[in-house]
């Protein structure tokens, strides 16, 4: 491991990309702490402090930590991400889309530039509510957190707003095109770990002041040491169907007849569930910060610590896990590329009836990996409500956490072997697989 590392620094190559990468989100990170005009910081940390463990806290988590700071980033990535599953899901409906879809590159740039449109608009529906959510928020001494509220302030924070996702758009593009790893995957993660160390320094002083015994803290740090292992053990966990290739005879050489494998994975839609199920509970919330009527009582009943929203957001976690599998993952197309290719799998007849047990069998490791994503984001709940843990062990974030650190050394160690040098793993070790990427 430790010659591993060491040869990065002998590849110019990669050297240039991890350092142009590490730039890039440093420039990210420096821009969070840059707020829209006409807003108080202090005031919105001490809103945020009275409001404990809702979902602007964890949105507040997932931006590193721009929406407390009132920062142009505040909105995030996720309006990109957002647009990039919406595409995706138009694609299984519109048959232009899908067409695009099958061109190869200028069809998939064809599809960048419509999310990238899709981004800014959805940017601006949700600046506007988050500047008018800005203008209802008051600390518990009545101070506001928008000095002068209005519309020139609505359309400033818009511009702001929109403007700052657009940069972190383009700062994940170019870190995915001239740097390492997935651009927008590693945005969400840097706002994610830049949180890590408040949380930790939380943790301990609520060790110092007695409210967490050293023992529990070290069966904390068991449990999430455990949890990181399951997420990795599930994130890289494949069924694989064999795959057999007919011999073809071309004079006295006989070709083919090798078999082959294709790999399902157990989690196919990655970290998308959890997110679109949460983001479908917090929005009573919003629209009762927005002062909209009969919602206050929808969004006390779904409060995070309630199992009635425990039991919503994991039925959505595995519907979203089946419905977004079956819009990205289609056993029709699979069929026919293997009927293209001469291929078969062994005891199943070609096209209909592969393709229905490609589907039956996906659908059965979907529902192990819905049960998995559940689990492991519903555990922050319990720690936070049982024990006052004051970060999310566990949940979403370190699904992001631990799959984007595999997808990343992944390429890194692609980049190693390629120019002839030893993997993380060595020479003779496993290589290592990481996970989709996310946007």
């Amino acid at each position: 491991m430790a010659s591993g590392f060491a040869n990065i620094g002998k590849i110019p190559e990669l050297r240039r990309r991890i350092l142009f990468t590490i730039a890039l989100l440093a420039v990210y990170r420096i821009g969070v702490f840059v707020s829209v005009p006409g807003a108080d910081r202090t005031v919105m940390q001490e809103y945020l402090g009275q409001q404990g463990n809702d979902f602007l806290g964890m949105f507040n988590m997932f931006t590193g930590g721009a929406l407390e700071q009132l920062s142009i980033f505040a909105l995030g990535i996720m309006p990109y991400v957002t647009a990039s599953i919406i595409l995706s899901i138009l694609a299984v409906i519109v048959p232009s889309l899908r067409a695009l879809q099958k061109e190869g590159e200028m069809g998939q740039r064809k599809i960048n530039q419509y999310t990238r449109y899709g981004t800014i608009i959805l940017s601006i529906v949700q600046g506007f509510g988050l500047a008018v959510a800005f203008e209802q928020m008051t600390s518990n001494g009545g101070v506001r957190v928008v000095v002068d509220p209005g519309w020139g302030f609505r359309m400033m924070t818009v511009i702001c707003l929109t403007t700052g996702t657009a940069f972190i758009m383009w700062l994940g593009e170019q870190i995915s095109e001239r740097g390492i790893g997935n651009g927008i995957s590693l945005i969400i993660f840097a706002g994610i770990v830049a949180r890590l160390p408040a949380a930790v320094g939380l943790t301990w002083q609520q060790v110092r002041i007695g409210e967490i015994s050293p023992l529990l803290l070290l069966g904390i740090a068991v449990l999430v040491v455990v949890v990181v292992a399951v997420i990795i053990f599930f994130e890289r966990g494949q069924r694989r169907i064999t795959i057999q290739y007919p011999r073809r005879t071309v004079g006295r050489r006989i070709f083919g007849g090798q078999a082959s494998h294709l790999p399902l994975r157990v989690n196919q839609s990655g970290v998308i569930p959890p997110i679109f199920a949460s983001s479908i509970l917090m929005f009573p919330q919003t629209l009762a910060n927005l002062g909209i009527p009969f919602m206050d009582d929808l969004a006390n009943t779904l409060n995070s610590s309630n199992w009635v929203y425990n039991t919503i957001y994991v039925a959505g976690i595995v519907f979203f896990c089946f419905f977004y599998t079956a819009v990205t993952f289609r056993p029709d197309d699979v069929a026919d590329n293997l009927k293209k290719q001469g291929a078969f799998i062994p005891g199943i007849r070609p096209r209909r009836k592969t393709a229905e047990y490609i589907d039956r069998v996906m659908s059965r490791i979907t529902f192990g990996g819905a049960m998995y994503v559940s689990a492991v984001c519903i555990l922050p709940t319990f720690l936070i409500r049982e024990y006052n843990v004051p970060f999310y062990f566990g949940g979403t974030s370190l699904m992001i956490v631990v799959g984007v650190a595999l997808d990343t050394v992944q390429q890194i160690e692609a980049h190693m072997i390629t120019r002839h040098y030893d993997g993380f793993t060595g020479p003779r070790g496993p290589r290592i697989r990481g996970r989709r990427s996310m946007g």
